[in-house]
């Protein structure tokens, strides 16, 4: 058995990466029609437009190594757009199915930060300076991505906390309601 090389270990690693994006480019779709905020259904919409030229930049990346884009099945992906999937068939409070839905997009989020950073540093050692190029755009919007769905997520993780039943609210400093700690007055010292 033959040991793989740093060259074939960063095709191997875009293969998979090109079938992730494939696999997003029809999940996404899925999670924007499933978000009650209509910001989270934009900031989806958006993403998946994104997302479809991060598979263009990888169909570039293959044809400049003169190998035939085409994706390894990506398993980690396959198991988080399952996670996802699950969460949609939950029966959740309102407001509640926007913070799952954002749970679920950061975990994509993450392993595509995690895999983008990678390969964009294998292909600087490798002398491929077009494609670490392309490959830090992709890197850069995953992680603004991530960012729009942390603040998207403060407000809905929020408003979620709010539809529970029976929990007494309090202005914060920012005007923003928080829940009230159960027994204890605000200036309570912990």
């Amino acid at each position: 058995m033959s040991k793989l090389s740093l060259r074939e270990l960063y095709l191997d690693e875009l293969r998979d990466l090109y079938d992730a994006e494939n696999r997003l480019v029809k999940a996404l779709p899925k999670l924007a029609k499933e978000a009650e905020s209509q910001e989270l259904r934009s900031g989806f919409e958006e993403h998946l437009e994104q997302t479809k030229g991060h598979v263009e930049r990888l169909q570039e990346i293959f044809e400049a190594m003169g190998e035939k884009p085409s994706g390894k099945r990506c398993a980690a992906m396959v198991g988080l757009i399952q996670e996802g999937d699950e969460m949609m068939d939950e029966d959740f409070e309102t407001g509640v199915k926007d913070a799952a839905l954002i749970s679920a997009a950061q975990r994509v989020e993450h392993y595509e930060i995690a895999a983008y950073g990678c390969v964009k540093t294998w292909a600087g050692l490798l002398g491929e300076k077009e494609a670490q190029d392309l490959l830090q755009q992709t890197l850069n919007e995953e992680k603004e991505t991530d960012e729009k769905l942390t603040e998207i997520s403060e407000a809905i993780n929020t408003d979620a906390m709010g539809s529970v039943s029976g929990k007494s609210t309090v202005q914060d400093e920012d005007q923003s309601e928080v829940p009230r700690p159960r027994g204890k007055s605000r200036s309570a010292k912990a």
